[in-house]
């Protein structure tokens, strides 16, 4: 009696215990009878399909199927008792199942057949997949994506193992070395190096193993490579270590600079050519100036030994010759001394040191003093910066300027000239390096002005918009741009006709390390 009792209290404890499991269970557990009929339905299985367990007991486990599973269904279950045949009973596969609200989605269906003393029942086990599906979608599509990249990249994107065999090699990769990429796929990297890097290859793997001793992989740096064809050329190569779940592997960023050499070489000339010309220009400019003061000399001297001993006994046409003779020669040698002047810019340097552009200024005002006081000249002056300069120039600069302006003024009104500054950054500006920091200054008058058509021509050498009304060799304006370049910067104007102009010179405040 008492062994009877034990095992009824066990097997009670059992179904209990089993009762529990199903209720509790992530899965859905739905148990259905020989026809179809849903007997029982756990929680997660009546959740899964957005119902409430009573609403689905009793009745065919076809509304829990989207067509033409739902149709065929009956179908299904009579063939089996006919025949033993199972699409499902036994194996398990993914499904498609319908939700109250008439939605779909997959499922992992595993179905099994029990036989009770007075039935066969059917019990399924749901396993819903939505979220791994989702996660499936979610990966492809990013992996449809990286090859997308990777396939239309215009760079050449290669990956080897650690044997240097080629396991991926892009469309671009394969025409920058000439390939198809069916003929790089397998093959040894080296195939892509010319000698020696080819037969060292194998070597800096097998060191980088042993060592970890980098060279490219991380760093990056310019190599050469060796196309089908036998050419060599030049790409920059970037390569990453990636640590898979079993094995590492390396890609290789391949970037063609093969037109970016060219042109640094054919820049490289020009720029040779570019000093070679200016040398010659310079020296010629030079070395004819004083080739031209010696003869020049005697002309002056001899012109005014004729003015001095015998220009009484000449005719009044002998006088003019004489006179119109020495005048020339006054203006030749002004002209000799502007284009030595303009030669020396460049070929005289000096270093540059800290220069107040507040003092240079005085200075020029000082030594002007005799003009600025017969024309009448107000000059209105705000503080200047401090830069690195050639202080020689700065005055240079400032005393054409200044002369500039007081010349051309108007016959009728006084020259007012103001002169300020503005201290700014740049992140580019004509020579300036980007980002110096930079003065501009700026040097305002009254004067004629000039149409800013002509602007262009005005810091040319020997370009005068006034003919002859106005003294000078057209010199001073093309020696202030060259001074200006030489300090980072550059000269511009703005101007109208009877109002006045306005220059613009730019300065770096530091100039930039050798």
């Amino acid at each position: 009696m008492e062994d009877s009792l034990h095992t009824e209290n066990h097997s009670a404890d059992n179904v209990s215990r089993l009762k529990a499991v199903i209720e509790t269970a992530i899965d859905g557990i739905i148990t259905i009878d020989r026809s179809g009929i849903i007997e029982t339905v756990n929680p997660a299985a009546a959740r899964i399909f957005g119902y409430e367990p009573g609403e689905i007991i009793g009745q065919n486990v076809s509304i829990l199927m989207p067509e033409p599973d739902r149709s065929q269904h009956d179908q299904y279950i009579e063939n089996y008792h006919r025949t033993g045949e199972g699409q499902i009973i036994g194996k398990g596969r993914e499904v498609l199942g319908r939700k109250k609200d008439g939605t779909t989605f997959p499922f992992l269906l595993s179905i099994s057949e029990v036989k009770l003393k007075d039935k066969l029942i059917f019990t399924g086990i749901v396993h819903d997949i939505s979220g791994l599906k989702k996660a499936e979608a979610a990966l492809r599509e990013s992996e449809n994506k990286i090859t997308s990249i990777i396939e239309g990249a215009v760079d050449g994107i290669i990956t080897i193992n650690t044997r240097g065999i080629i396991e991926m090699v892009n469309p671009a990769a394969a025409r920058q070395f000439g390939y198809k990429v069916e003929e790089l796929l397998g093959k040894s990297v080296n195939m892509l190096m010319p000698e020696p890097d080819s037969s060292l290859h194998d070597g800096y793997m097998h060191h980088y193993h042993k060592t970890g001793e980098k060279r490219i992989i991380g760093i990056g740096r310019e190599v050469t490579g060796m196309r089908k064809d036998g050419t060599i050329f030049p790409f920059f190569l970037s390569i990453s270590e990636v640590n898979l779940m079993d094995r590492k592997v390396y890609t290789g960023f391949v970037h063609d600079i093969t037109r970016q050499k060219l042109n640094e070489e054919r820049l490289r000339r020009y720029a040779a050519e570019l000093e070679r010309s200016n040398r010659e220009l310079q020296d010629f400019a030079y070395v004819s100036s004083h080739d031209l003061q010696e003869p020049l000399r005697k002309i002056q001297a001899f012109g005014d030994r004729l003015k001095t001993k015998d220009y009484e006994k000449l005719s009044e046409q002998g006088k003019d010759y004489v006179d119109r003779m020495l005048n020339a020669a006054s203006r030749m040698q002004n002209l000799i001394n502007d284009l030595l002047n303009f030669s020396r810019v460049t070929s005289k340097q000096k270093s540059f040191v800290k220069v107040s552009l507040d003092k240079i200024l005085t200075e020029v005002i000082s030594d002007l003093e005799v003009t600025i006081e017969k024309t009448g000249a107000e000059i209105i002056r705000s503080p200047l910066p401090e830069i690195e300069a050639e202080p020689t120039q700065m005055r240079q600069l400032f005393q054409n300027l200044l002369s500039n302006s007081i010349k051309f003024r108007k016959e009728d009104e006084s020259p007012i000239i103001n002169i300020y500054a503005r201290h700014l950054q740049r992140t580019a500006h004509l020579t300036a390096t980007p980002g110096d920091e930079v003065a501009e200054i700026y040097v305002e008058d009254n004067g004629i002005g000039f149409d800013e058509k002509y602007l262009d021509r005005i810091f040319n050498i020997f370009q005068r918009l006034e003919g002859q009304k106005f003294e000078g060799s057209g010199i001073g304006l093309a020696v202030c741009r060259k001074i200006a370049i030489r300090h980072g910067g550059d000269i511009t104007a703005t101007s109208q006709p009877g109002v006045g102009t306005r220059f613009i010179i730019t300065l770096a405040i530091r100039q930039p390390e050798d």
